[in-house]
């Protein structure tokens, strides 16, 4: 039997510019889908307005089973390129305390920074304020401390400023 924890995220690459609409047709499919997406402000000459940018650009997790009908009926959908794996044929899983980790910055509604993977830094988690609970890496930049997430899979990673000693070593 099936049951919810058979269930993996995966990262799924899209064309450019149609993440929001594939995470539409996803949806409509009935897939659970998770998009990472910042609010930020443009300037037209007449007037401003808040537009939702992909913070990762090309790319979207869905929540799927690890059977291959359930890879075709996400890779056939209009705008997706491929499922992103580490080698041929097989997709890469993205750890829930990944997303789990992407969901509270997002929500937090924190200024965030994207990073090109980092390999250093100390592991560590939130224990206090609006990310608690939160597992990443430490950086210091200049005088200031920034929480990393990264998704290893994209090579791709998330940092917010945080106070030392809002943090623990996981």
């Amino acid at each position: 039997m099936i049951t919810e924890t058979d269930r993996n995220w995966y990262a799924l690459h899209v064309k450019s510019r149609h993440e929001f609409t594939v995470e539409s047709e996803l949806r409509r499919k009935e897939v659970d889908t998770f998009l990472p997406s910042v609010r930020t402000a443009r300037q037209w000459k007449d007037r401003k307005k808040f537009v939702d940018f992909p913070l990762f650009p090309g790319y979207l997790f869905v929540f799927i089973h690890a059977r291959p009908e359930e890879y075709l009926n996400v890779l056939r959908t209009r705008g997706v390129v491929r499922l992103v794996s580490s080698e041929a044929g097989c997709p890469a899983q993205v750890s829930s305390e990944e997303i789990d980790s992407l969901r509270l910055i997002i929500e937090s509604g924190q200024s965030v920074d994207i990073y090109t993977h980092l390999s250093e830094g100390t592991p560590v988690r939130v224990r206090r304020g609006p990310l608690t609970g939160a597992a990443g890496l430490i950086v210091k930049r200049l005088d200031q401390y920034i929480f990393v997430v990264n998704v290893d899979i994209l090579g791709r990673s998330v940092g917010v400023n945080i106070y030392a000693d809002d943090i623990e070593s996981a």
